[in-house]
């Protein structure tokens, strides 16, 4: 069951169990991302925190559990039960429309359910610009507006509509991140932060509903790392976008994240405001590597 306490959410994880073989990596999962706010996925090295985001994304088909994700009119949650029974990926119904991403291939979680992610090891195109890099994020309206076809190329004015908006869209993220006076230096070139920055721009031309990030603190020095906290904050308050982040700078979770979940081995251990996680016992026994009874203990011995 969701979080009763989750008034408007935009995914529902529902008792997501996830098995390699004999391996359990996640087990009956179950937590709410709200509407618009920040929720962090924290947990020990082999948690299972990217094995989650796999599911959600579409890479990994669940074992067990539901994973559903809603956007327009919040009405069509009423209808879960009903999509579930009848075997169904989606439905939209009087400006609401609800996903069953469990059900949906990577591509359909991408382009139907506005599902976009990035990923802990940086994956731009180095040799492009970083103009090319966030025009080719939005290939899929400039398609759609050739017709599939080769019409672009001889500008027929629908595609020729389309590229003026593509091209005024990565501008205006140019503006946001900070690089139009590097919009035609290849992206490679960029500072490793601006480069993660470029990352969830791109992604942002996509327009999501749910943005997925996977650690992007990772490899940020402290002055890069409170940009990044800056630039998610702001996604948040400005755009209203909703993020779901893996992370384990614990700084930028603490300072931006609405709410956390922690797994530990698969399970989850606790749920609920950062303020609330930081002080819980089986939270700091997990990153201890110790048991709940041993933790004040080892933080006397550590100086914590």
């Amino acid at each position: 069951m969701s979080d009763p306490s989750m008034s408007d959410p935009i995914l529902r994880v529902e008792h997501l169990t996830m098995r390699f073989g004999g391996l359990v990596a996640i087990n009956d999962l179950s937590f709410a991302a709200e509407r618009g706010q920040i929720t962090a996925l924290i947990g020990p090295n082999g948690a299972g925190k990217t094995t989650v985001f796999n599911c959600i994304t579409g890479f990994y088909k669940p074992t067990e559990g539901r994973l559903a994700l809603q956007f327009g009119d919040p009405a069509i949650w009423n209808e879960l039960d009903t999509l579930t029974q009848h075997g169904l990926r989606s439905r939209t119904h009087h400006g609401g429309s609800l996903f069953l991403l469990e059900r949906m291939p990577d591509h359909e979680v991408v382009r139907k359910a506005r599902v976009a992610r990035t990923f802990q090891n940086i994956r731009l195109f180095p040799g492009m610009t970083v103009l090319e890099n966030l025009l080719v994020a939005q290939h899929t309206p400039l398609m759609r507006a050739s017709g599939w076809t080769v019409l672009g190329l001889f500008g027929v004015p629908t595609y020729l509509k389309a590229e003026r908006a593509a091209i005024e869209k990565a501008r205006l993220w140019l503006e946001r991140i900070g690089l139009t006076e590097r919009a035609d230096d290849p992206a490679g070139d960029l500072p490793y932060g601006a480069q993660r920055e470029l990352e969830i721009a791109r992604a942002m031309c996509t327009d999501p509903v749910l943005l997925c990030l996977d650690e992007p603190a990772a490899g940020l020095n402290p002055t890069e790392s409170a940009e990044l906290s800056r630039f998610l904050r702001m996604l948040r308050q400005e755009h209203a976008t909703s993020i779901l982040l893996i992370e384990h700078d614990m700084s930028v979770v603490m300072e931006i994240s609405d709410h956390v979940v922690v797994l530990d081995h698969g399970v989850k251990i606790a749920d609920g405001l950062p303020e609330h996680v930081r002080n819980d016992q089986k939270v700091i026994a997990a990153y201890l590597g110790v048991e709940d009874d041993e933790v004040a203990k080892v933080e006397a011995e550590v100086g914590l």
